[in-house]
Formats: C-alpha cells, sequence, structure tokens
C-alpha cells in the first residue's frame, strides 16, 4: 500500500509536467513553422518539425504514465520513429534548399531562435528532476536536450548568415539539426528494444 501511495504523485507530478510541456511546444511549433516559411530558413523549418515531434511524443508520454514497462517501451519506439521521420523531412528540405539557393532572413532567424531557446531551457529545467523516473520521462528529457541543441544551432546559423550573406549556415545547420534527431532516434529505439527484451525474458 505504501509502495501505490508512494507512485501516485510521482505520476501527479509527471502529468503536470508533460502538459505544460507540451502546451509549449505546441504553441512554439505554430510560431517556428510561420516564421520559417516568412524566412525561408532551413534550420528554423528543422526545429519546428523538432517541435511538432515533441508534441505527438508528449502526448503519447502522457496516455503510457503508469502503464509499465511493455508500454513505456512502446512509447519509446513511436518517439524513436517520430525523430527519424522528422530527420528524414529535414534531410529532404536541405536537398531542397541546396537547389534553389534562397537566402533564408538572419533577422527573424535569431528572433525566434532566441525566442525557442529560452522556453526550452525553461522546459528542460523543469524535466531535470524526473530524467531518471523512468524509460518513458527518459526519453522525454532527451527531447527536450535535443530541443535546446538545436535552438543553440539556429541561433549559430543566424548569426552565420547575417555575416556571410550565404545560405550555406543555414543549410548546415539545418543537417545537423537532422543528424541530431536521428542519432537520438537509434539510442531511444535501442534502450526500447532492450526493455522490451528484458520484458519478455521476464
Amino acid at each position: 500500500m505504501k509502495d501505490c501511495c508512494d507512485v501516485r504523485p510521482v505520476e501527479s507530478r509527471q502529468r503536470r509536467i508533460l502538459i505544460a510541456v507540451l502546451a509549449a511546444n505546441a504553441i512554439m511549433f505554430a510560431i517556428e513553422v510561420v516564421a520559417a516559411v516568412v524566412a525561408h530558413s532551413t534550420a528554423l523549418l528543422a526545429d519546428s518539425a523538432d517541435m511538432l515531434g515533441d508534441v505527438i511524443v508528449y502526448a503519447f508520454s502522457l496516455y503510457v504514465i503508469g502503464r509499465g514497462a511493455v508500454w513505456q517501451a512502446r512509447a519509446a519506439l513511436l518517439k524513436g520513429g517520430v525523430m527519424a521521420l522528422f530527420g528524414a523531412g529535414v534531410l529532404l528540405e536541405v536537398v531542397s534548399k541546396l537547389v534553389s539557393d534562397v537566402k533564408p532572413d538572419g533577422g527573424i532567424m535569431s528572433a525566434v531562435g532566441l525566442l525557442a531557446l529560452t522556453v526550452n531551457a525553461a522546459v528542460l529545467a523543469a524535466l531535470w528532476r524526473h530524467r531518471a523516473d523512468d524509460l518513458n520521462m527518459r526519453s522525454v528529457w532527451l527531447c527536450s536536450r535535443n530541443d535546446v541543441v538545436a535552438n543553440g544551432a539556429v541561433l549559430l546559423a543566424a548569426l552565420g548568415v547575417m555575416r556571410t550573406s550565404s545560405v550555406w549556415p543555414d543549410i548546415l545547420v539545418g543537417f545537423a539539426i537532422a543528424g541530431l534527431f536521428i542519432g537520438s532516434a537509434v539510442d531511444v529505439v535501442r534502450a526500447a528494444l532492450s526493455r522490451v527484451a528484458v520484458s519478455r525474458s521476464g
């Protein structure tokens, strides 16, 4: 009985933080995707795709709270798949940008990138205490960490675009963010498959 009472407050805290994180990412996705189109920025588009992926991921993470290791492993597999899918999508955008050679707007990129970095840094700080709760929260924390890294990269891309008047900083950062997605997807899927194997053997 004591274990049950100990677990429920943890689950309640996880739900509250995930709802707040989901809302923050949904708002930032809407802002970034519009800014990416207006600014013709691959880096911003990659970051907005990351935000949308996080919204999907966090919604499923809410669903599996308290449902056990198998469901958490399934959630992690979904998260890995979403990360890989968006990584592939960004790579296609990079190819498209190479063909069109449209210069992005560094000013819009820097303003929106700074806003996203501020929001995601706050999210990462809020998730810090839950990063080791379980596989579900660990994968959520990894998504948030990736967001902060991607936001910083967008700011570097904006600075590069403004200083060089070249499309290449935007393309290179978009490519790097795609690589981050795919690398994290591999890590999350590997951990999920390991958890599934342990659950079946047990």
